[in-house]
C-alpha cells in the first residue's frame, strides 16, 4: 500500500512546472516560425513586385502592339488622373508611338471566374472603338480547361477587333459585350465561348463587359488631356 501511494505522490500533476515549460517551448516555437514567415514575406517582396511590373510591361506592349513608351492613369470617381496623384482606382496605361500621338489604351481589369479572381489587361483603340488584344494577368482556373482562356487560339481571336462603341454621347455602349456558345458568333460584340470551358470563358466576357462600360466612356470624355505626347515629357 505505502509502494503505490508513492508511486501516485510521483505523478505530476496539472498546471506543473513540466506542463508550463512544454507550453512555453510550444509559444516560443510558434513565434519563431511566425518571425520567419515575416521575414521571408519581406525579403521576397520587392523581387514579387518587381517581376509583376516586368511582366505587366510586357503585356501593355503586348496588347497594344507598335507603342514606344506609356503613361500611366488612374480612372475613379469618373475622372482621370496620374498614377502618381491617385494611386487607387482602376489603372490605364496610354500608349504613344516614336512621334508622341496616342495609340490606345492598355486597361487593367478583374472578376471572379470558376476558381478564383482573373486579372487581364486588354488593349483598346480608341479610334475605331475596338478591343484589340487581351493578356491574362494572373488566373487559378482548371488546368487544360479554364486556364484555355489565355492560350487557345480560337478564343483569343474574339480579341483582336471585339467591338465595344459608345454612344455619341459617351454615356453607354452601344452594344454591350455578350459572350455565345461556340459557333454562335454573329455580331462583331460578341465573344464566342471556349466549349468545355463555358464559365471561364464566359467570365472573361463579363469581365471585359463590366470594364468597358464603366471606363471607356471616362476616356473618351478625357481624349484631349492625355491625346499627345510632348517630347520633352
Amino acid at each position: 500500500m505505502a509502494h503505490d501511494e508513492q508511486n501516485i505522490r510521483s505523478v505530476p500533476e496539472p498546471g506543473s512546472k513540466g506542463n508550463v515549460r512544454m507550453l512555453f517551448v510550444m509559444v516560443a516555437i510558434g513565434l519563431i516560425c511566425a518571425f520567419l514567415i515575416v521575414l521571408t514575406y519581406e525579403q521576397t517582396r520587392p523581387v514579387i513586385e518587381r517581376k509583376q511590373e516586368e511582366a505587366l510591361k510586357k503585356a501593355i506592349f503586348r496588347v497594344l502592339p507598335g507603342i514606344k513608351r506609356t503613361i500611366s492613369f488612374v480612372i475613379a470617381d469618373g475622372q482621370i488622373r496620374p498614377a502618381t496623384d491617385a494611386p487607387d482606382g482602376v489603372r490605364v496605361h496610354a500608349g504613344y508611338d516614336d512621334r508622341g500621338d496616342l495609340m490606345g489604351f492598355a486597361i487593367e481589369a478583374s472578376g471572379q471566374g470558376y476558381a478564383d479572381i482573373i486579372r487581364l489587361i486588354y488593349g483598346y483603340d480608341h479610334r475605331s472603338q475596338k478591343i484589340i488584344g487581351i493578356q491574362v494577368l494572373e488566373t487559378k482556373e482548371t488546368p487544360g480547361l479554364g486556364d484555355r482562356i489565355e492560350k487557345d487560339p480560337a478564343f483569343l481571336e474574339n480579341f483582336r477587333a471585339l467591338d465595344v462603341a459608345v454612344d455619341s454621347a459617351n454615356s453607354k455602349a452601344l452594344h454591350p459585350i455578350e459572350t455565345v456558345k461556340n459557333g454562335k458568333k454573329t455580331e462583331d460584340w460578341q465573344i464566342e465561348g471556349i466549349t468545355g470551358a463555358t464559365i471561364s470563358s464566359r467570365a472573361v466576357g463579363d469581365i471585359l463587359g463590366t470594364s468597358s462600360e464603366s471606363v471607356l466612356p471616362v476616356i473618351r470624355m478625357n481624349i484631349s488631356k492625355v491625346g499627345h505626347l510632348n517630347q520633352e515629357e
